[in-house]
């Protein structure tokens, strides 16, 4: 007999049927991807039974956001990844219009789900109502029923002044013998808070208290907020819709910053210090951690764009996440870099030191045309579409130093610093992009005695850069045809350069 209702089974035999169409070697290897459709926000990020699970907003149907239901999947290592039947579907009565995000924990031998239920209908005079509540799943990895209770929580438990319809996305852990989960909410004033519930069984919560407001600080309506304590502080992210535009510390529209601070668990409460942007890419979004038996917390985002959409028409299926990223704190600020797991996917080496680079540095707007710009330097067995490179770029006499990733065919994406302002810009102009859409962005990268370290993970169309060790980190796609495959180093001036490549293979 077949589990579920009729809503969740044909979700399942369409993303077995369609899976089966989509050609090899069109998705990355080593980077989380739907088996069909559209995904957006990781959901569920836990481990269970020894295996790490993640699931993730996931609209089978298109290639475009649509009804939510979860998709699931998992891995021993963070890299390589099972795909695993849809697990959510909107099927009842409270969720019908969508299963939104949320996250999950192991408690005994149960695997526990909360999510947001999206309820629409419509009043006696025809206007739409819209309601979002909190609901919770239990399975055991693979199936997974609603409580027969849900929603577990209500907007009505929220103080005087709270949205009843911007109310999504919750945090669950436990502390001691007590469940906790945060919340997102939308205050009077039309900002973000995090309220904050416990209970002592998942199926019957009690409101704590809002745990912080944004009093329209940082952007509006704080998403997908993520709580837990990191080497002796605690640490905030939230992902705040409508934001503007700081300098380079925050861009327009949907930003995910972090806040590190000091959490009193017996009064619930939460001081934390300045926010920072978490990823200062042009396609990251909503991330989740979670922490391994071995006490690292780990992180993994939504490598995708909500107002740059650049999924090519001919494909099948949109969205992907980031490789997994471990967390630290170090001098007050988030360092994150790919999981160690990673390492173990590195094939062939190549090590050059001190690469004297002069000579091909394009500057948009000034410099001829990317096709008649001189050649810059390659160097022998440095090529490809799937690799892990750092590069240490030393102090030197020049204005700009770049690297030209997948490179060829009319085609490149250029990665360059410019030491007098101190920034580092992903361009993705030249990339082959038919639309009007958004291809550079920029950060500023502190230099460490005059040297810049630039960590880059590639993976066919997603570039992953962690400069100085992780200090900032910058996440980007670029759908370029697959022939382009060089990569080359330029400089305006002169610079001598470190470079240490290793190939990414695809382990069976």
């Amino acid at each position: 007999m077949e589990f579920g209702s009729e809503a969740l089974r044909r979700a399942r035999g369409y993303e077995k049927e369609k899976a089966a169409e989509i050609p090899a070697g069109e998705k990355p290897d080593f980077h989380m991807t739907p088996p069909v459709g559209w995904i957006n926000d990781p959901n569920g990020f836990s481990c269970y039974k020894g295996e790490y699970h993640l699931f993730y907003q996931y609209h089978p149907y298109s290639t475009h956001w649509g009804p939510m239901h979860w998709g699931h999947s998992k891995t021993k290592d963070f890299i390589t990844w099972e795909q695993l039947p849809c697990a959510l579907a909107p099927d009842e009565a409270y969720d019908g219009q969508g299963c939104f995000s949320g996250t999950a924990l192991q408690d005994g031998d149960r695997h526990v789900l909360i999510y947001t239920s999206v309820l629409e209908k419509q009043d006696a005079d025809g206007n739409k109502i819209v309601r979002q509540t909190q609901s919770v799943a239990v399975g055991d990895g693979v199936n997974y029923e609603k409580l027969p209770c849900n929603p577990v929580i209500t907007a009505d438990l929220l103080p005087e002044g709270s949205s009843r319809v911007d109310f999504r996305d919750p945090k669950l852990w436990k502390q001691g013998d007590r469940f906790y989960t945060a919340v997102g909410s939308l205050s009077v004033d039309g900002s973000g808070q995090i309220a904050l519930f416990s209970a002592d069984h998942v199926d019957n919560w009690r409101f704590e208290k809002i745990l912080d407001r944004c009093q329209n600080r940082y952007g509006k309506m704080w998403e997908c907020p993520d709580f837990f304590s990191l080497e002796g502080k605690q640490v905030l992210i939230v992902s705040p819709q409508f934001m503007r535009a700081e300098g380079l510390e925050f861009h327009n529209g949907n930003n995910v910053l972090y806040m590190i601070g000091d959490y009193d668990e017996e009064k619930l409460s939460f001081v934390r210090d300045q926010a920072f942007q978490v990823d200062y890419g042009l396609d990251f979004y909503a991330p989740e951690t979670l922490e391994t038996p071995d006490g690292r917390r780990i992180m993994v985002g939504w490598l995708q764009s909500w107002d740059n959409y650049l999924t090519p028409g001919n494909q099948k299926w949109s969205g992907m996440m980031t490789i997994p990223r471990e967390l630290h704190i170090r001098d007050g600020r988030l360092l994150q870099l790919p999981v160690r797991e990673l390492e173990s996917y590195h094939g062939k080496s190549v090590k050059s030191r001190a690469v004297t680079v002069e000579g091909g540095s394009f500057v948009p707007g000034r410099d001829p045309l990317p096709a008649k710009k001189e050649p810059g330097v390659e160097i022998e067995g440095i090529r490809g579409r799937q690799f892990d490179m750092t590069v240490e770029v030393g102090a030197g006499d020049y204005e700009r130093f770049e690297i030209d990733l997948a490179e060829g065919h009319g085609f490149r994406t250029a990665v360059y610093y410019e030491p007098a302002a101190g920034v580092l810009t992903f361009d993705r102009t030249y990339s082959g992009c038919e639309h009007d859409t958004l291809c550079t962005r920029s950060m500023y990268v502190r230099p460490q005695r005059g040297k810049i370290k630039l960590r880059i993970v590639m993976d066919r169309m997603t570039v992953e850069i962690f400069a100085n060790d992780g200090e900032q980190a910058m996440t980007c796609l670029t759908y370029t045809d697959s022939r382009a495959d060089k990569i080359r180093f330029a400089c305006k001036g002169r610079a001598e350069c470190d470079v240490e490549f290793f190939e990414l293979i695809k382990r069976m």
